[in-house]
């Protein structure tokens, strides 16, 4: 088991890379991502957003591991982090297509199982979901007004 500083310099490390340039795009991306369809997500992610697709869901895939590993204290990652919960949502409903798409049974399944383990995670999930779109609404009228 981490020690709380081991697991507060894991969170923080995870923090910087998402500051990263590329990173930021990635996950300005995936906000605003709502496909449709598996077709409407295959196509939205063939082209140039294709890279921020698998960036933002391998990173947050990958933190997911640390938790599930015990590299990071669940509960401090979880009280730390939100966005993962967001990215695990764009594609919930198509985790079974992905994973055929890819030949890989477990693509995103630390993510998976991280957010399977919170509990009432579908509330949260629909909440923030909800939330999201306000703002996303709220950003295009000021931009319309612009």
């Amino acid at each position: 088991m981490p020690t709380p500083f081991e697991s507060a310099q894991l969170i923080l490390s995870l923090y910087e890379t998402r500051r990263e340039e590329t990173m930021r795009k990635a996950r300005d991306f995936f906000v605003t991502f709502e496909p449709k369809s598996f077709e409407d997500l295959v196509a939205q992610t063939a082209g140039p957003n294709g890279p921020y697709f698998r960036m933002v869901l391998s990173y947050w895939d990958m933190a997911a591991s640390f938790v599930e590993n015990g590299a990071i204290d669940r509960k401090m990652f979880l009280d730390a982090n939100g966005e993962f919960l967001i990215a695990f949502a764009k594609v919930e409903p198509f985790l079974g297509q992905l994973r055929d798409m890819f030949q890989n049974p477990d693509f995103a399944a630390n993510l998976e199982r991280l957010v399977h383990s919170i509990p009432d995670y579908r509330k949260r999930i629909d909440t923030l979901l909800a939330r999201l779109r306000e703002i996303l609404a709220q950003r295009a009228a000021a931009a319309a007004k612009a």
